[in-house]
Order: C-alpha cells, then sequence, then structure tokens
C-alpha cells in the first residue's frame, strides 16, 4: 500500500527533456503543478492538477474536477474525465470514455469504446448512498463484501510500483518540492533541485540537482551533481559521488565515497566501512597472527649446483689444513716496508701475520 503522505519515485525512474517515465503507475494529488509530461502505465490525477506536457498512459487514466492538462491525453484503456477539466490538445482513448460536464478538450477527442457523458456525484457520496441502501435492505453479507473490496489490501497492487506526488506538490524544470518525506528508488535519472522534509535515495541514481532536507539518506553508487544541505543528519553510503559541498550537523559516510567540494558538521564527521570490508579485515590480521606464529621461512634463494660444488671443495681444503692445527705458522712480511724495518732493525719489529685457527699472534 502506498502512501499518500510521501514522495514516492519508483525504481527506474526518468525525467526527460519534458516528460516523465515513470516504469509503473502515478498518483498526482491534489494541486500538484508540473512542468512536464507524464508516461506511466496507469495515471489518477487528483482535483486542481495542472501538468504542462503531455499525459499518455498505457492502461486507464483518471482525471479529477477543475484540473488542466496542457497538451494531448492518451489511453491505451479507459479514460475518466471530471467536469471542468480542461485538455489543451487532443483527446484518443482505446477503450471507453466516461465524461463529465463542462469538459473543454481542444482539438477534439476520439474513443474507440463507449462514450458516457453525464454529471457523476462525488464518489464519497454514492458510497454512503449506497451502503445506506444495502442496510437498509438487511443484505448485512452484500455489504460486508462491499466493504472488504473497497479495503482490503490486494497484495498484487501492492507490489506494482507506482509514483506518488502528494498533494500541493511542485515539480519544476529546476525543483522537486514538496512538503513531505520524499523515497527515491534505484536506477533512477532525476533533475532538479529536490527540497523535501527529509530525502531517502536508493542504489545507482544520478541527481543533476541539489538536495536540501531535515535528514538525508544515500545509498550506493549514487551521484548527486549539486550540493547537499542537512539541518540534522547525512548519511552515505559507499561508491557515491558528491561534485559538491555537504553540510549537516552530523555526517557518517563511507570511506570510498568522493565528495569534491568541503564537508562540514559540527557535531563531527564519522568515517565508517561496510560490514564486508570490516570481516575482510579481520580475517586478514588473523591469518598474519597465524603466519608470525609458524616456522618461519628460509630467506634468501636456493643455492644452483656449481655453488654447492665450490662449498664442496672449500670444506675438503679446511679438512687438509685441520692436520697442521695447533702448529705456529708464520708468513712472510706483507710489504717492502716491513722488510726494510727488518733489515735495519728499526722500529717495533716486524710484523708477521698467523695463518691457522690454532695459532696465536706473535
Amino acid at each position: 500500500m502506498f502512501d499518500p503522505q510521501t514522495l514516492v519515485v519508483p525504481d527506474g525512474t526518468r525525467m526527460e527533456e519534458r516528460t516523465i517515465v515513470v516504469d509503473g503507475g502515478a498518483i498526482i494529488g491534489g494541486g500538484t503543478s508540473i512542468e512536464y509530461g507524464i508516461i506511466a502505465d496507469e495515471i489518477t490525477v487528483g482535483e486542481h492538477v495542472k501538468i504542462y506536457g503531455e499525459v499518455s498512459a498505457r492502461s486507464d487514466v483518471y482525471i479529477d474536477r477543475r484540473s488542466e492538462i496542457g497538451g494531448t491525453v492518451r489511453a491505451n484503456g479507459d479514460a475518466h474525465l471530471g467536469e471542468f477539466t480542461k485538455i489543451d490538445g487532443k483527446l484518443a482513448v482505446a477503450g471507453n470514455l466516461d465524461i463529465g460536464d463542462h469538459v473543454s478538450i481542444k482539438d477534439g477527442f476520439e474513443a474507440r469504446g463507449w462514450i458516457t457523458i453525464r454529471n457523476p456525484i462525488p464518489l464519497i457520496i454514492f458510497l454512503y448512498l449506497y451502503l445506506s441502501e444495502l442496510i437498509r435492505s438487511g443484505k448485512d453479507e452484500e455489504v460486508e463484501r462491499a466493504l472488504n473490496d473497497l479495503f482490503s489490501d490486494d497484495s498484487d497492487s501492492a507490489d506494482t510500483p507506482v509514483m506518488v506526488l502528494p498533494a500541493k506538490s511542485r515539480i519544476t524544470l529546476s525543483a522537486i518540492e514538496t512538503g513531505k518525506p520524499a523515497h527515491i528508488g534505484d536506477d533512477c535519472r532525476l533533475q532538479g533541485n529536490i527540497r523535501a522534509e527529509s530525502v531517502a535515495m536508493g542504489s545507482n541514481t544520478t541527481l543533476f540537482g541539489s538536495i536540501r532536507a531535515k535528514d538525508i539518506t544515500i545509498c550506493e553508487n549514487c551521484t548527486v551533481h549539486g550540493n547537499i544541505d542537512a539541518s540534522g543528519n547525512v548519511s552515505i553510503g559507499s561508491g557515491n559521488h558528491v561534485l559538491g559541498d555537504l553540510r549537516a550537523q552530523a555526517i557518517n559516510i563511507h570511506r570510498s565515497t568522493v565528495v569534491d567540494g568541503t564537508m562540514d558538521a559540527p557535531r563531527g564527521i564519522v568515517v565508517e566501512d561496510t560490514a564486508s570490508e570490516v570481516e575482510e579485515a579481520r580475517k586478514s590480521e588473523a591469518v598474519g597472527k597465524s603466519k608470525e606464529v609458524g616456522t618461519p621461512k628460509e630467506v634468501g634463494k636456493p643455492e644452483t649446483e656449481e655453488k654447492v660444488e665450490v662449498k664442496r671443495e672449500k670444506d675438503k681444503k679446511h679438512t687438509r689444513s685441520g692436520r697442521n692445527r695447533g702448529r705456529e705458522q708464520f708468513a712472510k712480511p706483507r710489504s717492502r716496508r716491513d722488510k726494510r724495518s727488518r733489515a735495519k732493525g728499526h722500529g717495533r719489529g716486524p710484523r708477521y701475520y698467523v695463518r691457522g685457527r690454532g695459532a696465536e699472534r706473535r
């Protein structure tokens, strides 16, 4: 069930040059002004609504009294027009047409089904008279059945995506304004500065405009081409890109989010990681500790066969020289200066160098 007090933009909604394309239905509250056309499955327009573009419904279209449409109205199903409705284009209906009094259609209309011209009474009065007659006739079962049909929660309709614009909302070429909370779905492409009580944005959404609300929440992989101003808190998930400044009382932001401007938060800025990243970091730390506790690896490259052979020859040489261990062997003087000093008998005497491991220096 939709909430008429929340502005809802369903998944996959696109704001093109002059048209809003919705992958679902559209419900427009009374007193709303839209400077775009609308393409949706089933379109319901309240009282005193002004739409500057065309209205194209893939199914039925319902336009309440005293509403104005600035272009052509097309319906692949049935069309219901209230009294004093004004259409500044053509009306094309593939099904039946139910039209009230004093309806103005500039370029005429075309309907392939039945055409009924009447002045319908308000719906609430009709329901009251209908239920009163059933109660007076003693048909309690029919009254209960009628109430169940009117107020039952249909699961199929609840699963259908619907764009909901609360009463007195305003969508212009540069702004999306409402006094109620706003919920924006995934994979949307919107244009205009959003002004709402609070804003919750899904994933993979692109907004060409700024956001101003009390509390703002952005999920993942969104791009905002503008500033984000919040009088309360701001929460931004991973993979987002903000091409502007970020101002709020408190900011929770993922470390992978990119902010091209400045961030200002009197209560502080918290940089967070996702739960999966925290778990991976813990696992890597545990693996590092286990490696430190285990047997250390041998350092260096493995020796080649040539190096091993040379090492063996050296070991044999040392083995042969070990026979002379303990004997005193002295080498000849290492320099000419030592030779001259020894011949002349000068200085501290001849300097000798010891060979052998067990010999002492003399």
